[in-house]
């Protein structure tokens, strides 16, 4: 094999080239410098340990944790020509002997195997006889007790580094935070200097939020926008698992359960299912998901809150690995909180429930959340980041559309907290305001107060969603251990007429609507053909259809419409094992399809159409930038470049902050508000500083729309 890693990428792996960070951390570990890769689920962590192990003379050690994590990526390499073998209980004897004689023989130098299994002292005295050069360690986060999945097991890989003291030892995970990074190296005893981390922006993931009102319905509303397309469902429990699995066959869908409740068999079987494509669904506990690298996952939602901000970026890294987008929804609901908090008071350990307790209030923060969502997950790892408006989750896409003016229900709701006590949940607040017959309404003689039935204008969901916006704005308090709300010094003002509210209130199918993607480029004809024969290659070979090409490559075929082996060859993904395995029975598809629908000039068209593109390919923020200086409104730049004003403007700023000059003549234009509240935000300008409108939007009670303060922000630094 050669020893040059951009020719492996090329040859075996079908890429002309790395992404961001794998060549260095590729060249570090050949150097056999110990590494810690911090990487998104989906952005290419194998590659930077599997590519040095087809270069080493001797073996790599995979340490991973699931079974279904070491087969899936034993057969991924397998259909690439590599020979990896496993050791685990879930392959026969037979089985077991062959592929350890194929590392002791040297045929295989690549090995997957538990830490239950490598810590046994007949497989050590089996390593010690041969040359290991690498010992990587999968999902590096289980070492630590800070981290949302420690395992015992995984403490103990620290000591093998005496036992092979000339193999350079290689960490990975999707999910941890400073401090469970920091204990990962100590616990390998690597380099402060032996950390890469790469940006944990999944930037094709849409992130949403809903208050949970009626989950099934909601989910239903959801899953008509993905008719037979694969996702994710993840449920709290067992039954509910069950439970939504078998309501959604009977609404018509193609779902299976899995849970740890299940027999192996049928565990395996559903999974099995799943990544085959032959059915749409999986509801699943959290017990789903590690290693599966089927591409083409659309959506993930949690039926539950999640434990953690781990497991809930873990979970939803589970979608959108072709790099299309992909929707990932949280049903949001404070019962679950206290089902969450039940479980983790029944630790015995300490430790365990204050790390448990970190955690949850940091995923509670996150739900709550009225900024991007992008900035409590990214910072929860570590990452500054400073983007403002990602324009993929909820609260990015809300601040673009007309706010509503929620004072009067703001008042009633508050009102009501305070008339009852301050003692109460949402639920019990909502049951007085909307006039309930409830025996715990009538108990405590809250049928009597003067709030009791003046919310009856809107539904109980609608008042739910309303909670959730007066605790994210501040006005209420939800106590952590009981639920009871309470009100803020804040909340004077508003019952006083002296401040209003502002918000975007949507419940029911409005909520659940799909982003609106750009038309696809390709020949979805075409796309749909090769789909249909690669689904029978697989079935017929009993394999992943992603294992042969995934649609992101298929897409790439339906666009150029490859006619030679060379031609073939140069799309991303397709390597020389994969196009002698594959490649050519899709290239006598293509071959015929454009001879039936003569569309060899759109083919060349096409072709020197994006190598135009190619070459004159600039930064978003210069090309607006520049747009702009030429005398192109902004109004203009929004439909020619289909995106928002907001959106526009941001790639404005940039543009400024980068050392470009822009005119700013016509921007005073699109300005909305009296002269004297300009001066006073450029006031706020002098004193909070131009990084971040929220303070300001805030200190404003959001009467100032985020365009406007995007406007006066760029013509404050013109200044």
């Amino acid at each position: 094999m050669t020893t040059s890693p951009k020719h492996i990428l090329k040859k075996v792996f079908g890429y002309d080239t790395f992404r961001p960070l794998q060549a260095e951390i590729i060249d570090h570990i050949l150097e056999k410098n110990d590494t810690l890769v911090i990487m998104p689920t989906g952005v290419g962590k194998s590659l930077c340990y599997q590519i040095p192990a087809l270069i080493f003379e001797g073996t790599t050690v995979v340490v991973s944790p699931l079974i279904s994590l070491m087969t899936d990526q034993v057969q991924q390499l397998r259909q690439l020509g590599v020979n990896a073998v496993i050791l685990n209980s879930a392959i026969t004897n037979i089985e077991y002997q062959a592929n350890l004689n194929q590392i002791k023989s040297g045929e295989s130098k690549i090995l997957y195997i538990a830490p239950e299994s490598l810590l046994k002292e007949e497989i050590l005295a089996m390593l010690d006889g041969l040359k290991v050069d690498c010992l990587t360690i999968d999902e590096a986060h289980c070492i630590s007790e800070w981290g949302h999945d420690f395992r015992p097991e995984y403490r103990q890989l620290g000591g093998l580094r005496k036992r092979f003291i000339h193999a350079v030892f290689v960490g990975l995970t999707a999910t941890a935070t400073p401090r469970v990074q920091e204990d990962i190296q100590k616990s390998l005893s690597f380099e402060k200097s032996a950390k890469f981390i790469a940006s944990f922006n999944r930037e094709n993931l849409l992130l949403r939020v809903e208050i949970r009102t009626d989950a099934l319905q909601q989910t239903l509303a959801f899953l008509k926008n993905y008719q037979n397309q694969s996702g994710i469902i993840y449920c709290f429990s067992r039954k509910q698992v069950d439970t939504l699995s078998e309501q959604l066959n009977l609404y018509g869908f193609q779902a299976r359960p899995y849970h740890a409740g299940l027999s192996d068999s049928e565990r395996h079987k559903n999974q099995d299912l799943f990544i085959k494509d032959k059915i749409q669904i999986i509801v699943a506990t959290i017990a789903f998901g590690m290693g599966i690298n089927k591409s083409n996952v659309r959506f993930v939602l949690h039926y539950n809150l999640p434990k953690n901000l781990e497991s809930y970026y873990q979970e939803i890294g589970r979608s959108g690995r072709d790099g299309l987008t992909s929707e990932c929804l949280l049903l949001f609901s404070y019962a679950d909180i206290n089902k969450i908090q039940y479980f983790i008071d029944q630790k015995e350990n300490e430790l365990e429930r204050t790390v448990a307790k970190k955690h949850l209030q940091a995923m509670v923060r996150f739900a709550e959340s009225m900024v991007c969502r992008r900035i409590p997950l990214i910072t929860y790892f570590g990452e500054d980041y400073k983007t403002e408006i990602c324009g993929m989750c909820d609260n990015c896409l809300t601040k673009q559309k007309d706010l509503q003016d929620l004072t009067i229900r703001a008042q009633k709701f508050l009102s009501a907290v305070k008339r009852t006590g301050e003692i109460f949940g949402a639920h019990h607040v909502i049951d007085v305001l909307t006039g309930s017959k409830a025996e715990k309404v009538f108990f405590n003689n809250h049928d009597k107060l003067s709030v009791y039935g003046i919310g009856k204008d809107h539904s109980k969901k609608e008042w739910m969603v309303i909670s959730q916006h007066l605790i994210n704005k501040g006005l209420l308090i939800r106590d952590e251990e009981f639920g009871s709300l309470r009100l803020t010094e804040k909340s004077a003002a508003v019952l006083q007429n002296k401040e209003q509210v502002f918000g975007h209130i949507q419940v029911g199918e409005e909520a659940s609507k799909k982003i609106k993607e750009p038309e696809q480029a390709y020949d979805q004809k075409l796309f749909e053909l090769l789909r249909k024969k690669r689904k029978e290659i697989a079935d017929q070979q009993d394999i992943p259809p992603y294992m042969i090409f995934s649609d992101k490559v298929l897409a790439q075929m339906a666009i150029y419409f490859p006619q030679t082996q060379k031609e073939m060859l140069s799309i991303s993904g397709v390597g020389e094992v994969k196009f002698q395995q594959y490649g050519k029975i899709f290239l006598v598809m293509i071959k015929l399809y454009c001879v039936e629908y003569k569309i060899t000039g759109q083919r060349e068209q096409l072709k020197l159409q994006k190598i135009k593109e190619r070459a004159e390919t600039k930064p978003r923020h210069i090309e607006i930038g520049e747009a702009f200086n030429e005398g192109h409104s902004v109004n203009e730049l929004t439909q020619k470049f289909d995106i928002k004003t907001s959106t526009i403007l941001t790639h404005l700023h940039k543009y400024l902050l980068e050392g470009f000059e822009l005119r700013v003549d016509s921007l005073q234009k699109l300005v909305s508000v009296p002269e004297d509240i300009q001066k006073k935000i450029f006031m706020e300008f002098s004193r909070e500083g131009t990084e971040k409108l929220k303070p300001i939007f805030d200190k404003f009670n959001s009467e100032v729309s985020y365009d406007n303060l995007h406007v006066l922000r760029i013509i404050y630094l013109t200044r």
